[in-house]
């Protein structure tokens, strides 16, 4: 088994700069410095799981998935020795309908930069499932 170099912490001002910078790559599909060239990104969805490496391609991704990009609201994010953890709500119309999702990323940080991502999403809720959401399973927190 491989081992993993890890940087021995980021600190407090890095994680909340990229996890800000983070945010705007959604709501714009422009990834500028935020990853390294060679990111990796492992992406679970409800029933699927893809892989991609590089900044253009999760750009195109991104694009083909939201070409306008998204409005995205961090819930909040957790520093982690090699990173950090993100979780945040995304919103985002498709053909006349507001879509939304849940998705928490856990970010791997070498120089400055997102350089793995291991990523969960609660799939796209139309208006009819978050309607049946609030009457079937109601939150108790936001």
């Amino acid at each position: 088994m491989a081992t993993r170099q890890v940087e021995k912490s980021v600190g407090s001002d890095s994680v909340e700069a990229l996890n800000e910078r983070l945010a705007e790559v959604f709501r714009t599909n422009i990834a500028g410095d935020v990853f390294t060239e060679d990111v990796f990104f492992d992406l679970n969805m409800p029933v699927w799981r893809f892989q991609m490496q590089g900044v253009d391609a999760f750009e195109s991704w991104r694009r083909g998935l939201a070409p306008e990009g998204s409005g995205v609201n961090v819930l909040r994010t957790v520093p982690t020795v090699s990173g950090f953890v993100i979780e945040f709500e995304e919103f985002e119309e498709q053909q006349g309908q507001l879509l939304t999702s849940r998705k928490m990323m856990l970010c791997e940080v070498r120089e400055g930069r997102i350089a793995e991502v291991v990523a969960y999403c609660s799939g796209e809720w139309d208006e009819a499932l978050r309607a049946r959401h609030a009457i079937e399973a109601p939150m108790i927190r936001a």
